[in-house]
């Protein structure tokens, strides 16, 4: 371990790194979740983060998968999923900030230079990671624009018809790094009706995997445009808080 790295008591919540794995997927399939307006990034790249945080000050486990997408010419990535182990903090930011959260099952830790993360959902294990720390990394200062969508339908479920109509949420995140380590492992993603990032983002080229510890230097959030809400439609019906395609507020059914 280097001499500056971020030191904390054994079992605190606070400074744990971020598994970040990032995966190459087919640009056909990123394109087909993006709501008009949201267009694919440059690369057909979809991240797979898994933490522990306190919010406010108990562990929060969560899942992101997010893929490289652009908003009105600014490079950033859409969220699709962000699964946590906490309810409290569901509905509260999928309500305010159209934060696209539901519940999740999530085993993450690292013992020694292993590094293992298992998410599940309504009893499927949709994602597991195995690997082991291999080499420090470069420690970047950056920033990151994330797209979230806050919608909300018409009361009575009116076809087409909405009491909010879908707006871009503009996240931009400033950060500097604590620590990064570069991590070589296996990203294996299973079948789940539920999570279905195994179908519909499937893993051509596993990418890079870190943990990463950052500094958070700064958070904005603010609206940043409405989409056409008549093209936004199709997308409006996801399983649970995610923006996984659904039905009728189930999971998705195969065709």
């Amino acid at each position: 371990m280097s001499d500056d790295a971020p030191q904390i008591n054994p079992g605190d919540i606070i400074n744990w790194p971020i598994l970040k794995v990032t995966y190459r997927s087919d640009a056909d399939k990123i394109a087909a979740l993006l709501p008009p307006g949201i267009e694919p990034g440059k690369q057909p790249h979809v991240h797979a983060n898994i933490y522990c945080v306190p919010v406010p000050d108990v562990p929060e486990y969560g899942v992101m998968i997010s893929v490289d997408a652009d908003y009105r010419g600014t490079e950033g990535i859409y969220t699709v999923a962000l699964g946590i182990d906490q309810e409290s903090a569901i509905f509260i930011s999928r309500d305010t900030n159209g934060q696209p959260k539901y519940p999740c099952d999530i085993a993450y830790y690292r013992m020694l230079d292993g590094v293992t993360a298992r998410c599940s959902h309504q009893g499927y294990t949709f994602l597991e990671f195995e690997g082991k720390v291999s080499d420090e990394a470069d420690r970047p200062d950056y920033v990151e624009n994330e797209w979230w969508i806050k919608v909300s339908r018409a009361v009575g479920g009116a076809e087409k018809s909405y009491d909010f109509p879908p707006h871009v949420v503009h996240v931009k995140s400033t950060y500097g790094t604590q620590r990064r380590q570069e991590v070589t492992g296996t990203l294996t993603l299973r079948d789940s009706p539920w999570d279905p990032i195994a179908e519909l983002l499937p893993q051509r080229e596993l990418v890079s995997v870190y943990l990463d510890t950052p500094s958070f230097l700064g958070r904005d959030i603010e609206l940043a445009g409405a989409l056409d809400p008549e093209a936004f439609w199709p997308h409006v019906d996801t399983i649970s808080g995610s923006r996984w395609p659904g039905q009728q507020g189930g999971p998705r059914r195969k065709a």
